[in-house]
């Protein structure tokens, strides 16, 4: 596999419970992401999404390793609002959610899971699409012992 951006169907095949991540580091921390989100449904019965270490560290990691592989945005690039570790571990939420609620009776609940899984799906693909040719950029990872 190349170690380009994953692609919006290697993402979500990645937070498949049932299907084991090829060896790209942002698939393998989404499944992990994902395994803990899981985790939580099962323990909660709902998904509290708080802050974790082990969530945070992931997150921090795909940041960095995304950094230091995507072209220069053009001058008049756009800001994304939120890293692009984050926006992976929202879809690993919202797919474990997704698959969680097939268990459910509540159609509602089903349908609206989905919904939003797909939705969030398409503009993780327009965002690799957007940062790929440099017309959007994302907000600075920190670094330890920089200037935040």
């Amino acid at each position: 596999m190349s170690e380009g951006l994953p692609t919006r169907s290697q993402l979500l095949r990645a937070c498949r419970e049932d299907v084991p991540p090829p060896g790209h580091p942002v698939l393998l921390r989404a499944r992990t992401l994902a395994d803990l989100h899981i985790r939580r449904i099962r323990v909660d019965g709902e998904c509290s999404c708080g802050g974790d270490e082990r969530r945070s560290r992931l997150i921090r990691d795909i940041d960095r390793w995304v950094e230091v592989r995507l072209p220069t945005a053009r001058g008049g690039a756009y800001l994304h609002t939120e890293s692009f570790g984050s926006v992976v571990d929202r879809l690993a939420r919202l797919s474990a959610y997704a698959h969680a609620a097939m268990a459910d009776d509540q159609e509602w609940d089903l349908w609206f899971a989905w919904e939003r899984l797909a939705e969030s799906a398409v503009a993780y693909e327009d965002l690799v699409s957007e940062l790929s040719s440099g017309r959007r950029r994302l907000p600075s990872v920190f670094r330890p012992g920089s200037v935040p």
